[in-house]
């Protein structure tokens, strides 16, 4: 018998609105939810706004394992009122489902240094979800999840933007949500992908093969709504908003408000801790948890070769998963300093991720340190836990590097000088790490993930670096059992933006087949696939691809 939600009404039955329950509305937020002009936002958790639904919405792709883990019927997409509620009309949702949404505001601060100048009011009070717009929070299968529309329409924090998002950023982020969850990461989800058939917006972008840095023409785009899915969107920015208010006592109930929304984080996130304890215990157990799964997080990152680009406070989720997928890319040819984001700069390149992951961690400390103001013990013992942040970042490395190269413990010298010949002879990070999990004898076995030939003194460098590595891990005794286990760390299949570029050039001609594809390779990142789609999918990028503005690199613009 099939018991899976299949109808709107089945799934308005799952309904369960915490935030909305239990947070704080901005005082001067309209009662109709028309507020779709910038303006700033004083105090509240949260904004109600309607979204702005998509015109002619049409289906382009669900996530099938998600649907799965929610217990939804795949017909459930192609559903009239399903398609109208994700496509941003709320206006005809039963009860107990909310026919209004909610978009919340943030603080900016980048590597510690707070900042409001990109706010157009100057203040921070205009910084937020412009274009993100919850529209529903349930609970299935004993699991809470806030489903949030990218794209739907403008809201007070919109900062003169259109609210909208096209359909290549869709797609990329629809596909890379559901691509690090099968990686093994802490990730938000993707639920579905619709594109209007008649709305259109302009965007900068690139002329067809430019080299160009910055984009140079605009770009009509058809515009589209992914629905991403998570525990929560509460943000270490979120955080940060309410203790910068608290600490200049912008208002009188600013105090009530930060610990209003860090218990609500609780709930939302952490379960696990005792709503009965006190609040310094609970905030010293919230600062430890989140350590260990914000350097977790990273240190997967750094393991699948994932850039975020862009990881301020705003983008750090509080829950310690990965948010906000713009700027990212995946590093092919790897370069420890690999930066996918125009805008995003060094500081955000791919091995300085556990440093802007510091940042934001002691900027969540900080914002919980104006709830203990007279607890000098427990201040004392927060500052410990945002002082560790460091050790326990590198312990979080070790391990994975070891993994990765199938070690039973860290090998720093092994690894500096892995990562010197990976630099010097091009090599493309994953196809590397899954040829060495084979644990060959040769480096000839290697070079098939060499974008360059390499030289007499090269090849024996790396020969005798192989040969010191095969001793370590006991090859010649355990062959069979190392590459089944670092198998299980190095995946075969990759996230490669000149094999993405196609299925949204083609989807925005309403063939959606090569996103469906991609779909199946990159949620089976582990596994060995046909024959075909090995051809495909694992190879070299092709010269002719580097350098290429929206290939190599690309502006935020979406």
């Amino acid at each position: 018998m099939n018991d899976k939600i299949s109808n709107i009404a089945a799934l308005a039955k799952l309904t369960d609105y915490s935030l909305l329950d239990t947070l704080t509305a901005d005082p001067d937020a309209t009662k109709t939810g028309q507020d779709h002009q910038p303006r700033e936002v004083f105090s509240g958790h949260y904004v109600p706004v309607l979204p702005t639904p998509l015109a002619e919405p049409e289906y382009i792709s669900h996530s099938y394992v998600l649907f799965d883990e929610l217990g939804f019927d795949d017909k459930l997409a192609l559903d009239p009122h399903f398609i109208q509620l994700f496509s941003g009309d709320v206006s005809a949702l039963p009860s107990p489902m909310r026919q209004m949404g909610w978009a919340t505001g943030y603080a900016l601060s980048i590597y510690g240094t707070e900042y409001t100048q990109q706010c157009p009011f100057r203040t921070g009070n205009g910084y937020g979800d412009g274009r993100a717009i919850s529209v529903l929070e349930l609970v299935s299968n004993n699991k809470r999840w806030e489903m949030q529309l990218k794209g739907a329409g403008r809201t007070p924090y919109c900062r003169g933007g259109d609210g909208r998002a096209v359909l290549r950023s869709s797609v990329r982020e629809f596909l890379a949500q559901e691509h690090m969850h099968a990686l093994g990461i802490a990730t938000s989800r993707s639920l579905s992908l619709y594109v209007s058939k008649t709305e259109q917006v302009d965007r900068p972008w690139y002329y067809e093969d430019s080299r160009s840095h910055d984009p140079e023409t605009m770009v009509s785009n058809p515009v589209a709504i992914s629905t991403r899915v998570a525990p929560s969107f509460l943000r270490v920015g979120q955080l940060e908003l309410f203790a910068r208010r608290a600490r200049t006592e912008e208002h009188e109930k600013a105090l009530d408000e930060l610990q209003l929304i860090v218990e609500h984080l609780i709930l939302r996130e952490y379960p696990q801790i005792d709503p009965q304890l006190p609040m310094a215990e609970k905030i010293l157990l919230l600062a430890a948890e989140f350590r260990e799964r914000l350097t977790s997080m990273v240190a997967h990152w750094l393991r699948v070769g994932f850039c975020q680009g862009n990881f301020n406070s705003d983008n750090c989720a509080a829950g310690g998963y990965t948010l906000d997928y713009g700027p990212f890319g995946f590093c092919e040819l790897f370069e420890p300093m690999f930066q996918p984001w125009t805008g995003g700069g060094r500081h955000f390149s791919f091995l300085n991720q556990p440093f802007a992951a510091e940042a934001n961690f002691k900027m969540f400390c900080a914002s919980l340190e104006h709830l203990l103001p007279s607890q000098s013990d427990a201040l004392e013992k927060l500052a410990d836990i945002r002082d560790s942040f460091k050790p326990v970042m590198q312990h979080q490395l070790e391990k994975m590097w070891a993994a990765k190269l199938g070690l039973s413990a860290y090998n720093s010298d092994l690894l500096i000088d892995l990562l010197q010949l990976m630099a010097n002879t091009k090599v493309d990070f994953t196809m590397f790490f899954r040829e060495l999990s084979h644990v060959p004898q040769h480096v000839s076995d290697l070079e098939k993930s060499f974008y360059l030939a390499t030289s007499d003194e090269l090849k024996q460098q790396w020969q005798t670096w192989l040969n010191t590595w095969r001793t370590l891990v006991n090859a010649d005794s355990n062959r069979a059992k190392i590459s089944e286990q670092m198998k299980q760390v190095n995946p075969k299949y990759t996230w490669r933006e000149w094999l993405v570029v196609p299925a949204y050039q083609q989807a925005a001609q309403g063939n959606y087949e090569l996103i469906k594809e991609l779909q199946q390779v990159l949620n089976n990142p582990y596994e060995e696939q046909s024959q075909e789609i090995e051809n495909k999918y694992y190879q070299l990028r092709p010269q002719a691809f580097f350098g290429i503005g929206g290939v190599s690199h690309y502006s935020c613009s979406s």
